[in-house]
């Protein structure tokens, strides 16, 4: 992906143990290459896990280093997003301890693109409805979504850091 224009996005750090959280500022702050203090609060859906989230804005491209950054702890849940920007899709990157690693590329609007070689994968791989059904779910990012859902409603009304990259 080209890294020329700016974007924006978000991270979502939805759950994190204390302990890990230190390690997720120094990811991000290496990252957008500007000191990251995020504000941590408690995350009800998992005893003893710490949640927060911030805002971004930087370079085309930012999203996916965040979301690299990140991967390395297995044990966080977490959602980069990565708006589109002139002649360039958006990003969601969503990571869940035991699916790994989610991507996909957004529209204008925020709506998963699928592409059409995607497309023609998923028809040569059967025709059964039943097939066909779990692996749209698998584009959309549909088990993803389902483990993360029950930690999301934890960020209305926390509080949210705003980072703007250096240089």
């Amino acid at each position: 992906m080209s890294t020329s224009g700016n974007t924006s996005g978000v991270v979502y750090v939805h759950s994190s143990p204390s302990a890990v959280c230190p390690h997720v500022e120094w990811a991000i702050s290496g990252t957008v290459g500007t000191r990251v203090g995020l504000q941590w609060t408690a995350q009800p859906m998992a005893a003893g896990q710490l949640r927060a989230e911030c805002n971004w804005s930087g370079a085309a491209g930012t999203g996916a280093r965040l979301a690299a950054a990140l991967r390395v702890w297995p044990m966080i849940r977490f959602e980069v997003t990565e708006e589109a920007s002139p002649g360039i899709d958006g990003e969601r990157f969503c990571h869940v301890p035991g699916l790994g690693l989610w991507r996909a590329r957004t529209s204008a609007n925020g709506d998963i693109v699928v592409t059409e070689d995607q497309l023609r994968t998923l028809l040569a791989c059967g025709v059964e409805r039943d097939t066909v059904t779990h692996r749209v779910g698998e584009l959309l990012g549909a088990a993803w979504d389902d483990a993360l859902e029950p930690f999301r409603p934890a960020g209305d009304g926390a509080p949210v850091t705003w980072l703007h990259q250096v240089g």
